[in-house]
């Protein structure tokens, strides 16, 4: 989820060695790439991000959601089939965005320690060398969306625009992260379609919802670059709430809840659904009260627990098949 930046500056190199102390670094250098993967897949793995599992997850997730919810509609399990199509789809496209964010933020990059050794700012992979990467990742995802109906096709074809702009809307708007939002989730309106054909209201409500979910967990992420964005110019909504983060992700957690409970009523979930989607908001709750503006690392822990957040939405969904006096 970096974000896209503008520099004059020519990019330099920068070792580790030469990062500032307490600086975060990009990804935990255990991450299973530096350790399993060979050395010369790492550079294209770390270009898709693949060392960063977190951003598949936040991506698919959603979809997975959709497609839960038009499965309890229609009183049965989710596709497997449509669940991995979406699975490898995310972490295409996932890998697709990161590529094309880092080669528009390739300067800035360069500049900063944390971010200085990706692939791209560091010289292991070029930038059209990127752009090729960009090119086959979405190549193989359209012959995954081409299976899916369309509705689905229409919507992933319209899903660029959004991938498209994202990079360039912290140069327009404080609210960036509400445009990640939109791009991010809409995986639920996809998964929906592609379970059932068309949309709802209940979907447009889960799709809403997720807005508001990733609008809270990427302010939190951004907590990480405040200093650089101020530096830069670089607009978010956490340099906008500044002091008040805390109270405006809380704000969003609570939006994001009260619109996935209305799209549960909306669809006609199964009662086992409440239990779970309390939990998600549990978990919401807990992390609003811990982020604190000052607390980087802190900020990225609380980031990436929203896999878990993410995954109590699809199991309440999942849930919510069983309804009394109905077997499936």
């Amino acid at each position: 989820m970096r974000r896209a930046r503008r520099s004059q500056v020519k990019p330099r190199r920068m070792t580790a060695a030469q990062s500032p102390p307490g600086v975060l670094p990009d990804a935990a250098a255990t991450n299973w790439v530096d350790r399993h993967a060979p050395q010369r897949l790492r550079p294209w793995l770390k270009l898709g991000r693949f060392d960063r599992p977190v951003g598949i997850w936040l991506l698919m997730l959603p979809g997975w959601q959709g497609i839960a919810l038009a499965a309890a509609e229609q009183g049965r399990w989710p596709n497997p089939l449509l669940l991995l199509a979406v699975f490898v789809g995310a972490a295409l496209m996932r890998a697709a965005g990161c590529a094309f964010n880092d080669i528009v933020d390739r300067d800035f990059d360069a500049q900063v320690a944390r971010t200085a050794m990706r692939p791209i700012p560091a010289g292991l992979i070029s930038v059209k060398q990127a752009w090729l990467f960009v090119v086959g990742c979405c190549g193989v995802s359209f012959l995954i969306l081409i299976c899916l109906g369309w509705t689905a096709i229409l919507l992933g074809v319209l899903s660029l625009a959004l991938v498209a702009a994202y990079p360039f809307m912290k140069r327009i708007t404080w609210w960036p992260q509400a445009w990640l939002g939109l791009t991010f989730n809409w995986g639920a309106l996809l998964g929906y379609a592609a379970a059932t054909g068309h949309l709802s209201w209940s979907a447009a409500l889960l799709y809403a919802s997720g807005i508001f979910w990733t609008l809270g967990y990427d302010t939190i992420y951004a907590i990480q670059d405040i200093e650089d964005d101020a530096l830069a110019g670089i607009k978010s909504s956490t340099r906008r709430l500044g002091q008040h983060v805390q109270i405006g992700v809380a704000g969003f957690y609570l939006v994001s809840f009260i619109l996935l409970v209305i799209a549960g009523w909306m669809g006609d979930i199964g009662p086992l659904f409440l239990p779970l989607a309390a939990l998600f908001a549990l978990h919401l709750s807990r992390q609003a009260a811990a982020v604190r503006i000052e607390d980087g690392p802190g900020a990225l822990k609380l980031f990436k627990s929203n896999a878990l957040a993410g995954l109590l939405v699809f199991a309440g969904l999942v849930a919510g098949l069983w309804k009394p006096g109905v077997s499936f």
